[in-house]
C-alpha cells in the first residue's frame, strides 16, 4: 500500500470516486490505454455529469462523444444502464452487487471495481493487469484464458482482499494491484528490481516472469476485402450554398458501428470486385451504383477480421432524386457534428 500511495497516477475519477465516475472510467478502460481515455472521460464527464443526463441523453449526441473510442457497444449499453437506474433506482446507482451485475453491459469485473473503489465494499477484481499480477505471484502457467486458470485466478483475488478487520479499504487494494501491473509488473519485461512484493513472487522466485502468464490461445484472423463509395450529389441546385455535398447513412442496428454514419460501404460480406459491392449497395437505394475511381485502401482490423478497404468514388444512376431515408447529402463541414466510423472519418478527412 505504501508503494501505490507513492507511486499511483493521479487520474480524474480517483479524485472523485464516486460510483458514475467510476463506471464511466471502468467502462471506457476496457480494452483501451489509459492515455486514450482521459481526454474522452473529462469531456463525457462535462456533457453527461450524472446517470439522469446519460441516461436522457440523445444517442447521436453520445456516440459523437464515443467517437474514436471503438467498441461501441459500450457506450449503449452503458446508456440502457442509465435508463435503467433511473426506472429501477429512482436515479439513484444501486449497492447491491446483483442490482450493479444486472445492469446492461457490466460483468463481475466491473461491478465488482465500482463498489470496491467508490463505496469500499469487500469484492475482488480480475481484469488485464490484475491477471498477470496475481498469475506471476502464483506461478501459474496454464494459459489464463482457460476457464480453470479463470478460476483459480478469482480464488486468488479474493483471498488478496484485506481482511474485515483491516483498515485498507478493499477499493485501495484492488487499485494498488491494478497500479502494479500497469507500471512494474508489464507484460514484458518486467521491473521485478524495482517490485514492492517480489520476495513474495513465485514466478520471480523460479525465474518466470517473463514466460508467465502462459501463452493465451491465439485467434484466427480471417482476410477480408470491403469496399467504400464516395457518392457526390450531382444536383447542387437545391442547395443553397455550392458546398459539394456527399451521400451518407447510419449504419444499420445489429451490425458493425450501428448507428454510426458512414460512406456508402459493405460491412457484412466480403466481395470479389468492386462491382459486385457497388451493385449489393444499390439496392436499398435504388438504381445503379457506377464505381469510377480508386481514391486509396484503408487497412484496418475488427475483431477476427484484418480488412482491406477499397475506397472509390462513384456515381449513383438516379442522384437526381432525394436519397430515401436514411441516407442524406452532406457537405464535409456537417460531417463533423455526425458520429462517423473511423473509417467514414477518415474518408472525409481525403474530401476537405
Amino acid at each position: 500500500m505504501k508503494w501505490f500511495d507513492e507511486h499511483a497516477r493521479v487520474l480524474p475519477w480517483r479524485s472523485e470516486p464516486t460510483p458514475y465516475r467510476v463506471w464511466i472510467s471502468e467502462i471506457m478502460l476496457q480494452q483501451t490505454q489509459v492515455a486514450t481515455v482521459l481526454p474522452y472521460f473529462d469531456r463525457f464527464l462535462k456533457t453527461f455529469p450524472d446517470v439522469a443526463s446519460l441516461a436522457g441523453a440523445d444517442e447521436q449526441l453520445l456516440m459523437k462523444h464515443w467517437e474514436g473510442l471503438g467498441y461501441y457497444r459500450r457506450a449503449r449499453s452503458m446508456h440502457a444502464a442509465a435508463a435503467k437506474i433511473v426506472a429501477d433506482h429512482d436515479g439513484k446507482f444501486p449497492e447491491s452487487f446483483d442490482d450493479v451485475l444486472a445492469l446492461p453491459g457490466i460483468g463481475r469485473y466491473t461491478a465488482g471495481a465500482i463498489l470496491s473503489i467508490s463505496r469500499d465494499q469487500r469484492l475482488p477484481i480480475l481484469e488485464g493487469n490484475t491477471v498477470r499480477v496475481f498469475s506471476r505471484w502464483i506461478a501459474l502457467r496454464s494459459p489464463v484464458n482457460e476457464t480453470a486458470s479463470t478460476k483459480v485466478l478469482w480464488e486468488v483475488a479474493e483471498a488478496m482482499l484485506p481482511a474485515k478487520s483491516s483498515k485498507v479499504p478493499p477499493g485501495h487494494f484492488n487499485q494498488a494491484a491494478m497500479e502494479l501491473g500497469a507500471l512494474v509488473c508489464t507484460p514484458k519485461s518486467p521491473s521485478c528490481d524495482t517490485c514492492p512484493v517480489r520476495t513474495c513472487c513465485r514466478a520471480h522466485a523460479l525465474g518466470l516472469e517473463t514466460t508467465i502468464p502462459g501463452k493465451v490461445n491465439s485467434v484466427k484472423y480471417e482476410s477480408r476485402s470491403e469496399f467504400a463509395f464516395v457518392i457526390a450529389d450531382e444536383n447542387r441546385k437545391r442547395h443553397q450554398d455550392s458546398a459539394p455535398r456527399y451521400l451518407v447513412r447510419p449504419l444499420p442496428a445489429g451490425g458493425r458501428w450501428a448507428g454510426l454514419w458512414d460512406f456508402p460501404r459493405t460491412t457484412e460480406m466480403s466481395f470479389a470486385s468492386v462491382e459486385a459491392a457497388a451493385n449489393d449497395l444499390a439496392v436499398p437505394l435504388g438504381g445503379v451504383i457506377r464505381p469510377t475511381e480508386k481514391l486509396t485502401t484503408i487497412k484496418h482490423a475488427v475483431t477476427k477480421y484484418r480488412i482491406s478497404l477499397d475506397v472509390h468514388t462513384a456515381v449513383w444512376a438516379d442522384g437526381k432524386t432525394s436519397p430515401p431515408k436514411p441516407w442524406r447529402y452532406v457537405t464535409t463541414d456537417e460531417m463533423d457534428e455526425l458520429p462517423m466510423s473511423v473509417t467514414g472519418r477518415k474518408i472525409a478527412k481525403l474530401l476537405k
